[in-house]
């Protein structure tokens, strides 16, 4: 990363507004290499300079990569009228400016969502082209049965004509089966159990790629990703 103002650097690397770190530079909460910064133009290597705020360490990074358990009520967007975002719900020490959701959850439905600032990572993750699998666990209002996993390896087609790609259905129980997609499609998988005139009581993702829901992230809880999490949902 270059030399740059160290405001704009805490501005995009915290929740805090440039008025809000000048107010911290002007009583004394903003260090650099131990150093008491007045300057709020001063410039900084964010890559070798210690930089504290409030105490804290601000560290350097480039993008940002957020698991979010999705709670059911909030819609996959970054700004809303009427609901509550899935960034509305990001808590402060992970939220900063320009995040957004990789693809999206219906409003009703719950699990994995990625939450990023990397476009370029985005689109490898939702462009049908590269052939990244969602897992989805969808609890279904009637017996499912063999014909409806052939339906689903066939490709689902919609009453507009549009064709799925083909897509795996795995029966758990009677009313419950995983599915997987590399499409995402709006409603799809509502729209899918549709067509076989079956429907979706309860949807939860709980796999990208190789990327599985923590179990132990409660709904709504949100934590950042591991360099090697990144990476498995790629592998």
């Amino acid at each position: 990363m270059s030399i740059e103002r160290l405001d704009k650097f805490l501005s995009s690397q915290t929740s805090i507004s440039r008025n809000e770190i000048k107010t911290s530079i002007y009583k004394n909460q903003v260090t650099i290499n131990g150093e008491i910064i007045k300057d709020t133009s001063r410039k900084v290597n964010p890559e070798t300079d210690i930089i504290m705020l409030n105490g804290q360490q601000i560290l350097y990074k480039k993008n940002l990569y957020i698991m979010l358990n999705k709670p059911k009520n909030t819609v996959s967007a970054t700004k809303d009228n009427k609901d509550k975002t899935v960034i509305d719900i990001i808590p402060k020490n992970l939220y900063r400016k320009n995040l957004f959701p990789v693809g999206r959850l219906d409003k009703d439905t719950e699990g994995l969502l990625i939450i990023t600032d990397d476009g370029e990572f985005s689109h490898r993750i939702t462009s049908p082209k590269k052939e990244i699998y969602k897992v989805y666990e969808a609890t279904i209002n009637r017996k499912l049965t063999n014909s409806d996993i052939e339906n689903f390896s066939n490709g689902i087609i919609f009453l507009d004509g549009t064709k799925c790609l083909p897509a795996k259905l795995e029966i758990i129980s009677d009313y419950k089966a995983l599915v997987t997609i590399c499409e995402g499609k709006f409603h799809q998988v509502k729209k899918m159990f549709s067509v076989i005139n079956a429907q979706v009581c309860e949807l939860k993702r709980i796999k990208i790629g190789n990327l599985s829901l923590d179990e132990n992230l409660q709904v709504g809880q949100s934590r950042e990703l591991t360099p090697q999490e990144i990476k498995s949902i790629f592998d």
